[in-house]
């Protein structure tokens, strides 16, 4: 499907993925935005500290980092690190984001299974994303599917990490929701509003897999094609 010089199955099916995945970057910066000027009467380090502590992990430390919304949990060190505008804001969405964060803790400390298959297939799915182009470009070169089907299986450990990821992130933002609303320290428009800038960033996590599809599907349909 070439037409003109144009590769038709990017502007089918990886176009729109895209786009889509840069109006949910886009909406999550302006949702965040929107919300922090909401003010709340704690901040994005107490929120992350009161949910830490209350499901018994003192031991979680919690640090300050550059950038904006740069945000994490490290399962490795167990430290979670939150940006400039979230770590002493005091806003909804500060309160929102570094609850989320604190959720991927307490994911960590239980064993939430998700959360652990996810870290288990990291470097596998690293070394699968190094891989796959490689192997592709050579096996449609040389006419030699079985290589550019390796490249494709090697691919599609990255689509099955986005897709692991869905439940990690969703689960997060509502184990947060619950501790804010149980906490009983925001007010219903702060709880509103924090919901609202988790539920923005949930969406570039389904942009990032609707890519990784796309993609997916685009080099089965050329490899299939190249075969002809």
């Amino acid at each position: 499907m070439f037409f003109y010089g144009i590769d038709t199955t990017y502007l089918i099916l990886v176009l729109p993925a895209v786009i889509f995945a840069f109006w949910a970057q886009s909406n999550v910066q302006s949702t965040f935005k929107k919300y922090s000027k909401v003010r709340s009467g704690m901040t994005g380090y107490d929120s992350a500290r009161a949910i830490l502590d209350a499901n018994g992990l003192r031991h979680v430390q919690i640090e300050r980092v550059s950038g904006n919304l740069t945000d994490h949990f490290d399962p490795k060190t167990n430290v979670i690190r939150l940006s400039e505008s979230v770590y002493s804001a005091t806003t909804a969405a500060a309160v929102g984001v570094a609850a989320h964060e604190a959720g991927h803790a307490v994911q960590y400390a239980v064993g939430y299974s998700p959360m652990k298959l996810r870290s288990a297939i990291i470097p596998i799915t690293n070394i699968g994303s190094n891989l796959a182009m490689p192997l592709i470009i050579l096996g449609i070169l040389l006419s030699f599917p079985t290589l550019a089907y390796l490249g494709i299986a090697a691919f599609g450990l990255s689509t099955v990490f986005q897709l692991v990821t869905l439940p990690v992130e969703f689960n997060a933002s509502n184990r947060a929701m619950d501790a804010l609303r149980s906490g009983g320290r925001l007010s219903a428009e702060e709880t509103s509003a924090a919901g609202k800038v988790l539920r923005a960033a949930a969406m570039t996590y389904v942009a990032a897999l609707a890519v990784s599809l796309a993609n997916l599907l685009r080099f089965i349909t050329l490899v299939n094609r190249s075969k002809k």
